[in-house]
């Protein structure tokens, strides 16, 4: 179900409140640029700084404004099992194909504690997909874990960030789970071992291209894909000057698409990294 190239929507804000006519704005943009999938409210949609009540009114607004022309993976996690519980939940109700579950952060929770998280929520019943970010969490799952997890029938997926293609490799090899890559500059990587698309930060910016390169590698087109992956990479590379989501809310503010407007203790980028970003920009032919 979830294959190719899922945007990892920004949260649009204006004088300090979610701007849900922009936000439409931007889902309609992504799926004229024909993306495979949405996921707002993950790392990248600023959810840590999103009270639950707008968490959950993005989560309705995503979906109705979608209105199941694409699948929408909902962000739903928390380092509280009660209060993912609540908003998986919210997120089923409310009509999302899906709940993307970050690893519980700060508290570090053992192998064992993980499972049992991730249990709990899937008895809600909708598809679970695994979010693995260690630099954002401070713990990684062990490919173990994961394998055991995917036995569960509606833990369907994981979207992983670890940055390491033998942590893929290893997952791979020990379950049939579905793998999205969670580092722009790794998904033709990842793909070349067995994963099946990427949640993508870049794609916020240039969703045709993200959706042409993984689509060229699953229809067999390895060429194609090559070629669009090494004229993606340094752009890909860029979004991480400073921490997600600054770099691509200023390279969106850049090319006119937004205010970039982010909530602290995120801030405005430095004005040096400012500019090579939008050499960067220039440099792939966006400016």
């Amino acid at each position: 179900m979830f294959k190719g190239c899922f945007v990892a929507l920004i949260t649009p804000f204006k004088d300090g409140r979610v701007d849900e006519e922009k936000l439409r704005e931007l889902i309609e943009f992504q799926i004229a640029q024909g993306v495979n999938g949405i996921v707002p409210c993950g790392c990248t949609g600023e959810a840590a700084t999103l009270s639950h009540e707008e968490q959950k009114r993005v989560i309705r607004v995503v979906v109705e404004a979608v209105n199941k022309r694409v699948p929408v993976i909902a962000g739903t996690g928390s380092n509280c099992t009660s209060e993912a519980y609540e908003l998986t939940r919210y997120a089923k109700e409310a009509g999302a194909d899906g709940a993307l579950v970050i690893t519980p952060y700060y508290n570090k929770p053992t192998p064992e504690g993980q499972f049992r998280h991730y249990a709990k929520l899937a008895e809600i019943g909708i598809p679970i997909v695994l979010y693995n970010v260690p630099s954002r969490t401070g713990i990684s799952m062990f490919p173990e874990t994961i394998a055991n997890l995917a036995k569960i029938e509606n833990i369907v997926a994981i979207k992983e960030a670890s940055g390491s293609l033998e942590q893929v490799n290893r997952i791979l090899s020990l379950s049939n789970i579905t793998v999205l890559s969670g580092d722009d500059s790794l998904t033709l990587p990842m793909m070349a071992i067995g994963a099946k698309g990427v949640v993508s930060v870049v794609a916020n910016i240039v969703p045709q291209e993200v959706t042409r390169m993984v689509s060229s590698f699953l229809k067999g087109e390895l060429e194609k894909a090559r070629e669009i992956h090494f004229r993606l990479y340094p752009l890909c590379k860029a979004m991480f000057i400073e921490t997600n989501p600054i770099p691509v809310k200023t390279a969106m503010n850049l090319l006119g698409r937004l205010n970039a407007e982010l909530r602290l203790p995120l801030c405005a980028m430095e004005e040096r990294n400012r500019e090579r970003l939008r050499d960067v920009l220039k440099d792939y032919g966006l400016l």
